[in-house]
């Protein structure tokens, strides 16, 4: 019995040791540094550059074992794609670029940021590639010479092989990808040395990562990444906010509609609320169109489609004035953002300009429509709205005299000779303070129904 007793007390040791080794190793991997996640959706403009910017800073503050831009972008601006770049150079956190999920792309500005990451890796069903350079004017994109284009595209060319070589990936492809614009799936990728990694998922990635060392700023990094806790860095409310706006597509609804607003404040003060809306929109509007690639000649005639729709209100064009500001609206609408061909992301598309350009057309169309109508009408207030009222003569019209209006004695002069005291007049014309009448017309009389007589009053005999 003594044994057995033992026995069971020893097996109950071994046990809440083992229990107590699974908590102690629990704890430990839970105390390990996490692994911080930006999603990186979209073009490269400054808002994106600098919420990039900020997961970097957060990273290092959290001491993270590494920062994964899980990316997904048509391209963007060269000042923003190199502020993300040299942010990542001087990063002392390792930075992975991950081109997911399954259909994302890292296309134009996307090749030069992956190639600055310090590991790059792409999931199954992505593409990589199309980093030719374009110069944009105040006119969108430049029409350049043979020999300008060609100092553009080598300083392209030298920026890429310096971050290929700087991470030791495939400095030739890099170059093709920027002269012919060439692309490349993630598998091809992998096997060229493009990227070094190719995963299903994050956790797939984080298991591959292990133990590669990387150099960042601060020196050489072992990646610690195996099992590791995954912190999502997401845009703050502001930062999503401006990424919205400075679609151009949102931009341009922004611009239309607090033009809009402001217009109707105009033509009907003290309506406080299209004012208000109105000029929040058009100050966003123009915030965005400040960050992006805008046709100064295309706002320009936006601008002055509004002053002809305000014009129109203002003198009897019979709608001419309006027909112009539709003309000079989907001009301006089509120039805003001459993106070139394969950047549908800095351009606004065809469906939204018709869409708005209808909605204003049929708008102002009924506004000025509904000036005409009132133009066309006999005032009913005001001095003018005198004419046509029947009056009282008070003071007999010899040809001069008074008369009683309105609820208002007046002076008047009669058009045609005498008229006396309680005649009923018609107001004709105003001269100062001084009214022309003539004698009103009689009102008609309804005609008095007539009784048949009745029998034996005088009917008739047969």
């Amino acid at each position: 019995m003594r044994r057995r007793g033992s026995a069971a007390r020893l097996l109950a040791l071994v046990l809440l040791a083992l229990g107590l080794f699974g908590l102690t190793s629990g704890a430990a991997a839970q105390s390990g540094r996490p692994v911080l996640v930006a999603r990186v959706d979209g073009a490269i403009f400054p808002v994106m550059a600098g919420y990039v910017s900020r997961a970097i800073d957060q990273a290092e503050r959290d001491n993270a074992a590494a920062l994964v831009l899980q990316m997904d972008t048509p391209g963007g601006l060269d000042t923003s794609m190199r502020q993300i770049i040299q942010r990542i150079l001087a990063s002392r956190v390792p930075v992975i670029v991950y081109v997911a999920p399954a259909g994302a792309r890292a296309a134009s500005a996307g090749v030069y940021i992956t190639y600055a990451s310090h590991l790059a890796a792409m999931a199954p069903g992505t593409n990589i590639g199309s980093a030719t350079p374009v110069q944009f004017g105040e006119g969108g994109e430049v029409q350049m010479s043979d020999e300008m284009k060609a100092k553009m595209t080598n300083d392209a060319v030298a920026y890429i092989r310096g971050l290929a070589q700087q991470r030791g990936r495939n400095a030739d492809w890099a170059e093709k990808a920027v002269r012919e614009a060439a692309n490349i799936t993630a598998d091809q990728a992998r096997d060229q040395h493009v990227v070094e990694i190719e995963a299903a998922n994050l956790p797939d990635l984080l298991r591959q990562a292990n133990g590669r060392t990387v150099q960042t700023a601060a020196g050489p990094v072992v990646l610690e990444t195996a099992g590791a806790s995954i912190q999502p860095v997401e845009m703050t409310a502001f930062e999503a906010l401006l990424k919205v706006i400075t679609d151009p597509t949102v931009a341009y609804l922004l611009v239309s509609l607090g033009s809009l607003g402001l217009f109707l404040e105009l033509s009907n003060p003290g309506s406080v609320l299209p004012g208000v809306v109105g000029g929040l929109f058009l100050l966003l509007g123009l915030y965005a169109l400040g960050t992006l690639p805008v046709n100064y000649a295309g706002l320009l005639l936006l601008g002055f489609a509004f002053l002809l729709f305000i014009a129109d209100l203002l003198t009897p064009s019979h709608g001419v004035l309006t027909v112009g500001g539709i003309i000079a609206f989907v001009l301006g609408s089509l120039m805003l953002f001459n993106a070139p061909e394969g950047s549908p992301f800095l351009s606004v598309p065809i469906g939204a300009i018709v869409a708005v350009t209808l909605t204003l057309a049929g708008f102002f169309l009924f506004v000025v429509g509904a000036v005409a109508r009132t133009r066309r009408k006999r005032p009913v207030t005001g001095r003018e709205g005198l004419i046509g009222q029947i009056g009282e003569v008070r003071t007999a019209l010899n040809p001069k005299g008074t008369i009683f209006v309105a609820g208002e004695l007046w002076s008047a002069v009669s058009e045609t000779g005498p008229i006396p005291v309680g005649q009923r007049v018609q107001v004709l014309a105003i001269s100062g303070l001084t009214l022309t009448v003539r004698p009103a017309p009689s009102p008609t009389t309804p005609a008095t129904p007539t009784t048949a007589p009745a029998a034996g009053q005088g009917a008739p005999s047969a």
